[in-house]
Order: C-alpha cells, then sequence, then structure tokens
C-alpha cells in the first residue's frame, strides 16, 4: 500500500493560509537579500548554501500554499483547476520539497567536510563546488518528480477540458506505484533523517577529539581560561548547523511516523477515522511551517544576521525621515 502526501489531495481548508503565506514570503526574502548581501560574516559557500535553501522555502511557499492552498480553494473555476496545470504544480511543489531538503542535507555536509577534513576543505568548501552540488541536486530532485504529473485523473471533463486533480485509485495498489511511493518516502525524507544524524554524530565526535587535543597542545588546565578562536568558530558554526538539522527533523517527525503507521498497521488513508485524519493534517501543518523556520533560525544564531535585519527595518523610516527632512528645508 502507498500514499501520497502531496498538494491537490483531500486536505483542510485554509483559514489563515493568507497570513502564513505573507510572513512566509517575507522571511525568505528578507534571507535572501541579506544573504546575498555577504555582510552576516559567512563564507562564500555557507551563503550559497542557505540563500538556496531561502529560494527552495519560497518556491514552496508559492507553488503550495498560494497556489494550491489559498487560490485553488479561495478562487473555484481557476485555470489552476484544469487537470495538467494542478499535475504541473504537484511536480513543482515535490520538487521545492525535495530541494529544500537535499539542500540541508548539502549544507550538513559541507560543514561536516569544514569542520572535519582539513585536508579536503580547500577543496570541496568552495563557491564553485557549492554551485556544482546545488545545480545538480535541483536538476536530479526535478527530474525525479516527473513521474508524479501521471499519477492525477481528473474529477470532471467539461466542454473536452479535464477538471479536478485527484489521485489514481491504482496509485494504491499497482505495483510499480507503491514501489515508487516507498522509494519517494525513503528518498525524503528517510534517508535525510539517517544522513543529518550520522553527519551530526561524527561532526560532534571529531570536535570532542580535536577540543581534548587543542587543550593540551595550549597547556590548558582546569580554572584557566584561555580564547581558542578556532574553536570558538567551529562552535558557532556547530550551532548553526546542529539548529537548522534539528528543525528539520522535528518538522519532519509526525509526516515519517504516519508513513510508517499506515504501511505496518495497513491502514488506507482514504478512510482514516477523525484521529488519524488529524494526525494526518498536523503533519502536512508542519512541513508547512519548515518553508519558513530557517530564517528565525539564522536570526537566533547568527547576530550579524541580526544586526543586517535591523538596518533593513530601519531603512525605511531613515529613508524617509531624510526624506521629510529635505522637503522642509
Amino acid at each position: 500500500m502507498g500514499y501520497l502526501s502531496v498538494p491537490c489531495s483531500n486536505s483542510v481548508k485554509p483559514g489563515s493560509g493568507s497570513l502564513f503565506s505573507l510572513l512566509s514570503l517575507t522571511v525568505n526574502l528578507l534571507a535572501i537579500v541579506i544573504l546575498s548581501r555577504r555582510k552576516c560574516g559567512l563564507s562564500t559557500c555557507t551563503t550559497h548554501y542557505l540563500v538556496a535553501m531561502a529560494m527552495a522555502d519560497l518556491l514552496f511557499i508559492i507553488t503550495e500554499v498560494i497556489l494550491y492552498r489559498i487560490i485553488y480553494y479561495y478562487f473555484p473555476g481557476s485555470f489552476l483547476h484544469i487537470t495538467p496545470v494542478c499535475s504541473v504544480i504537484v511536480i513543482l511543489c515535490r520538487a521545492a520539497t525535495d530541494c529544500s531538503v537535499w539542500f540541508t542535507i548539502t549544507f550538513s555536509f559541507d560543514r561536516f567536510v569544514a569542520i572535519c577534513c582539513q585536508k579536503l576543505k580547500t577543496k570541496y568548501c568552495t563557491e564553485k563546488t557549492a554551485t556544482v552540488v546545488l545545480t545538480t541536486t535541483c536538476i536530479l530532485f526535478c527530474s525525479r518528480n516527473v513521474p508524479m504529473y501521471f499519477i492525477s485523473e481528473p474529477r470532471s471533463i467539461i466542454n473536452n477540458l479535464p477538471w479536478g486533480c485527484y489521485i489514481k485509485p491504482s496509485y494504491f495498489t499497482e505495483p510499480r506505484w507503491v514501489g515508487y511511493d516507498w522509494f519517494d518516502k525513503v528518498l525524503t525524507p528517510l534517508s535525510p533523517f539517517v544522513l543529518i544524524l550520522l553527519l551530526n554524530a561524527l561532526t560532534v565526535r571529531h570536535i570532542l577529539v580535536a577540543s581534548r587535543v587543542r587543550k593540551r597542545l595550549r597547556g590548558q588546565r582546569k580554572g584557566e581560561n584561555h580564547s581558542d578562536p578556532e574553536m570558538e568558530s567551529r562552535r558557532k558554526s556547530l550551532i548553526l548547523v546542529f539548529t537548522i538539522s534539528g528543525s528539520f527533523i522535528f518538522l519532519w517527525l509526525v509526516n515519517v511516523l504516519e508513513f510508517l503507521y499506515y504501511n505496518i498497521a495497513g491502514r488506507d488513508p482514504r478512510y482514516y477515522n477523525n484521529s488519524e485524519y488529524i494526525f494526518h493534517q498536523v503533519g502536512i501543518m508542519l512541513l508547512n511551517l519548515s518553508c519558513c523556520t530557517n530564517t528565525f533560525i539564522y536570526g537566533a544564531t547568527q547576530s550579524k544576521f541580526r544586526e543586517q535585519v535591523k538596518s533593513a527595518v530601519k531603512y525605511p523610516v531613515t529613508s524617509i525621515t531624510q526624506l521629510i527632512n529635505k522637503l522642509k528645508n
């Protein structure tokens, strides 16, 4: 049995979707602008990964939240209800989700190399490598979602035009689609779960060992408090990586548990009871929430990012004040 958690499925009507989409658009656009200016004290390759993650989240908001959950519900009969159009939206939404998840993985791996593999760091942690990795990841996951176009069927045919976008019943029974559904969930998010936990565990182990070695070399003893710029830099980098990866694990956990539940228990998601349906919707809500968390993480962990946000907020007020003063003079 397989189940598909994608847009154009039967889901609850978005009550505060407009406010959520506005907030998400604002914070992600703000993050893209601030990070692109490269004044946050981050390396070039790190900036590339963070900007790519914000752009993937932004695409997810546009496709899943705005095009589907707001316009699809509040503007019935629009061209978005035509079967081929909403099928394309499904592909874009799934591609944005995959890219957001796997950009997080590539970023975690980049930081793992930077911290734990000093010989490889000079070759791998570069702007060129980051561009190649992000571009390749984007192409691969956009391509792998193309089959999603063929899982939908129209609800009705009006004037020879197919309307509606519903999952074919055969998706839940045919071995090829069941296998594709397992492959889909293993690729996102089961594999990222394992990879993030593994990378974080190896990184922590390396830092603990390196910390003990550096303390011995620097002749530190208990009670002494010598600053170590190298370890401080690693600590800040580690906080950023752990916060982003921890947020990913928390926000995807319900979705993963539901996937395991309906496969192990043999439950058909189309016939969930109220409790199961609520659990499913909570998983969807948390996935949607994940598209705007990284910006808040940057603000919580990066002091220079907070400074840039304050400058961006103050800029319009300062500009208007200066304009008013010029007009008075």
